[in-house]
């Protein structure tokens, strides 16, 4: 669990499969994300299974009161890269970019992560000022191309650096 930017970072548990279907089934964030779309029951069941029992990743449900999941911050420990989404209900509130600068100060101080990662699309605009607003800045390599259902875009890497001393 994590606490900071009036925020409470918790594990997702069986009674937030509703909400991780709801979620992740949303046309917006199944564009953007590598996840299966529709985002059915079966689906969601298998996403919390591998979410409750990965231990190189860790998956938060971003609450504001430790009860309810707005959206999910997660964290590769092999890679350094951070992903995020926020459902639609709860967008414009600042969620996303706290979580981030949760998550990031997390990454830097108790994993020890000198350098943290985003990958985000040229046009998601939203995401990059997320970014922006975290302190992230776009690093000085080449865009990725990916090709996942059926389309092909690229990701631009940005990063975040731990703080000197």
């Amino acid at each position: 669990m994590i606490s900071a930017h009036g925020l409470l970072l918790r594990e997702w548990t069986p009674e937030d499969l509703p909400v991780l279907r709801a979620l992740f089934d949303d046309p917006d964030v199944a564009y953007r994300t590598p996840l299966a779309a529709p985002f059915d029951a079966a689906a969601a069941r298998a996403y919390l299974d591998s979410a409750i029992g990965a231990h190189r990743r860790l998956h938060l449900a971003i609450t504001t009161d430790g009860r309810t999941a707005l959206g999910e911050i997660l964290l590769d420990r092999d890679l350094g890269g951070i992903g995020y989404v926020v459902g639609a209900a709860h967008r414009g509130r600042g969620l996303a970019a706290r979580a981030l600068r949760a998550m990031t100060e997390h990454a830097h101080r108790a994993e020890g992560m000198d350098r943290v990662l985003l990958e985000i699309e040229p046009d998601n605009a939203a995401s990059v000022a997320v970014a922006r607003s975290a302190g992230y800045r776009r690093a000085a390599v080449a865009a990725e191309t990916v090709t996942d259902k059926g389309r092909t875009y690229e990701l631009l890497t940005w990063e975040h650096l731990a703080p000197a001393g």
